[in-house]
């Protein structure tokens, strides 16, 4: 008897002892990284939802012991964590910063899901903010059920120009875009908005990042903010994998900027990576920025790729001192920052 006749003989006895036939494994996508896999991304793997221990730890000693202002009350943050397109192994670390930054800091309580089911006019009700953990892709929708994913769309919107906040981090920006259409003047077609009042509110969406790991110098742009009094007014420098924008895509007419990158500091070598047909002419890459949305405030920081990002102290104040931003305990100048 053959291997392939012997299983398919225990599947015929299974079948007749249980009533129901036993459904085969898939083959496992060999492409997918290893169990611990840590510092990159995947694409159509199982999304991971636990963080390494060890970076757990690491994370934890560099949170602060108080907020930047004493909440005005209790406070509530739902933290989103699902990814529909790249996956970054790093978001179940952030949703633990998030968590823990709260719980350290007493300047809130969270709650972690990577359902998208949660964003409902009804659940809504008990948050003062979203904070966004790289999600990618169409990251609300449902594409069985049309009527919920417009559910969600309405009812993210109605939460931040009603007056609530929304914090991303990261590939928050990788969402809700595609591709422009292909001519022979551009054969290299920028990216497009596909949720035209997502892509504004969160400030824009994805066109090239340097990679990992990529020596980025940070400049301040508002050393008087308090969202920057974590950082040396002269600016500083980044290893990570550092997201751009389309140059109709963000607006320094619409967000008021923390820091960006330093351009004129970057290698020639480093400049040269970005594709020349989408390559920005004003030399403007913002990397933090808020902006206010109806009643509602936002806060984006373009950073947070790798894991080792959140050993960083400045960088967790800097998360702190957003969230607390956006749930509207820390007061900020948030006029945009070209008018």
């Amino acid at each position: 008897m053959t291997l392939k006749t012997y299983r398919n003989a225990l599947l015929l006895t299974a079948t007749l002892l249980t009533g129901r036939a036993i459904a085969q494994q898939p083959a496992q996508n060999t492409a997918c990284p290893p169990t611990g896999f840590q510092g990159g991304f995947s694409k159509g793997c199982p999304q991971r939802q636990f963080a390494n221990p060890a970076d757990i730890s690491a994370m934890m000693a560099a949170l602060p012991d108080k907020p930047f202002v004493t909440p005005k009350s209790p406070r509530r943050v739902l933290v989103l964590c699902r990814a529909v397109g790249w996956v970054h192994t790093s978001i179940p670390l952030a949703a633990k910063m998030v968590e823990y930054l709260g719980d350290k800091t007493g300047a809130w309580s969270a709650t972690i899901t990577y359902d998208p089911a949660s964003i409902t006019p009804e659940n809504l009700k008990q948050y003062d903010a979203i904070f966004l953990d790289s999600t990618t892709g169409e990251f609300l929708d449902d594409p069985n059920d049309k009527g919920a994913t417009e559910l969600r769309h309405r009812a993210l919107l109605d939460f931040v120009k009603g007056g609530k906040g929304l914090a991303g981090i990261h590939a928050a920006t990788d969402s809700y875009h595609k591709a422009g259409t292909e001519t022979p003047a551009q054969p290299s077609a920028p990216q497009v908005g596909t949720w035209p009042e997502f892509n504004e509110m969160i400030g824009g969406y994805f066109k090239f990042h340097w990679t990992y790991p990529t020596l980025i110098p940070v400049k301040v742009d508002d050393p008087n903010s308090p969202l920057t009094s974590m950082f040396p007014a002269r600016g500083f420098e980044m290893v990570d994998e550092t997201y751009t924008f389309p140059q109709d895509s963000f607006s320094r007419k619409r967000v008021h900027v923390l820091t960006s990158i330093n351009y004129a500091k970057m290698s020639a070598e480093d400049k040269a990576k970005e594709p020349a047909a989408t390559r920005r002419t004003d030399g403007d890459y913002a990397l933090s920025y808020i902006q206010r949305v109806g009643q509602g405030r936002v806060f984006y920081e373009a950073h947070g790729h790798d894991e080792k990002v959140y050993f960083q102290r400045p960088f967790i104040l800097h998360m702190l001192a957003g969230i607390q931003y956006v749930i509207g305990d820390l007061q900020a100048d948030d006029s945009p920052s070209s008018k």
